[in-house]
């Protein structure tokens, strides 16, 4: 194609070499088919999450968490496939197409992790379970495979993780469970105070999510000082309604101001 412009002279755009044209291809195909994979990861994270959330109201919770850990496994085989995809890729080009689907990974794992420990996942142990064994082509032998979680995606993921135990706060009362309250206060109280360390300084992202943090924070510590000063006073089968409604009435405040 030729082009004429202003100033006289003649500019030669020849169409883009084949080469260059199926490379392009191939990238725009792998990075659609990550897109899908985390798609996927997502959906069984949160289904992992809701399944999660039953411990609160069932005698044998090992058994929930048994289940969990299965669940927990086929999402690793999705992100085995994404590192199958990435091998010999630059991450960060790719990086947009899955960090959802890694990051709902680790809310829901560490959600797993909280509820039969008691403490919070660490990166290190995240990406521990995250090596994957595969064969490598017509090659008999086999051929290991790692899948690291950036940082970024570890922090968004917890500060996702607040919310669910937020939700756990208030269904452990509703079920005559008074002690986990609190013990959830604390430890959001010391996931928020490691994210105001990081404060401005770390990812964008991340300093977006403190508020929500701070709002879910906020809940749990408003549900404590409802059983601590006014738990004798109201019926333990209507705790739960009533913190519902006060949680209702804080996110409502909170849209208007």
């Amino acid at each position: 194609a030729i082009i004429y412009v202003s100033t006289g002279l003649v500019c030669n755009l020849s169409p883009l070499p084949a080469v260059f044209q199926q490379e392009l291809d191939t990238k725009h195909d792998k990075y659609e088919r990550l897109v899908k994979l985390s798609r996927d990861i997502t959906i069984e994270s949160k289904r992992t999450i809701f399944l999660l959330h039953r411990v609160t109201s069932v005698p044998n919770v090992e058994e929930v968490l048994n289940e969990a850990d299965a669940k927990l496994d086929g999402v690793r085989q999705k992100i085995g496939q994404v590192a199958e995809e990435l091998r010999g890729e630059d991450l960060h080009q790719f990086h947009k197409a899955f960090t959802s689907g890694v990051q709902e990974y680790v809310e829901a794992v560490s959600f797993h992790h909280f509820i039969r420990h008691r403490i919070l996942i660490s990166l290190e142990e995240i990406n521990a379970r995250l090596v994957f064994v595969t064969g490598e082509g017509s090659f008999p032998e086999a051929c290991v495979l790692t899948f690291q979680v950036t940082p970024t995606d570890y922090l968004l993921g917890v500060a996702d993780l607040t919310g669910e135990l937020m939700r756990m706060c208030i269904s452990s009362v509703g079920n005559g469970d008074m002690d986990t309250p609190f013990e959830l206060s604390s430890f959001l109280r010391d996931i928020h105070d490691g994210f105001s360390y990081i404060g401005n300084m770390g990812p964008y992202e991340v300093s977006k999510k403190l508020h929500t943090l701070r709002q879910s924070l906020g809940k749990v510590e408003d549900a404590c000082y409802m059983l601590r000063v006014r738990g004798s006073e109201i019926p333990k089968h209507m705790l739960a309604d009533v913190l519902s409604s006060r949680t209702a009435l804080l996110d409502h405040d909170e849209g208007v101001s």
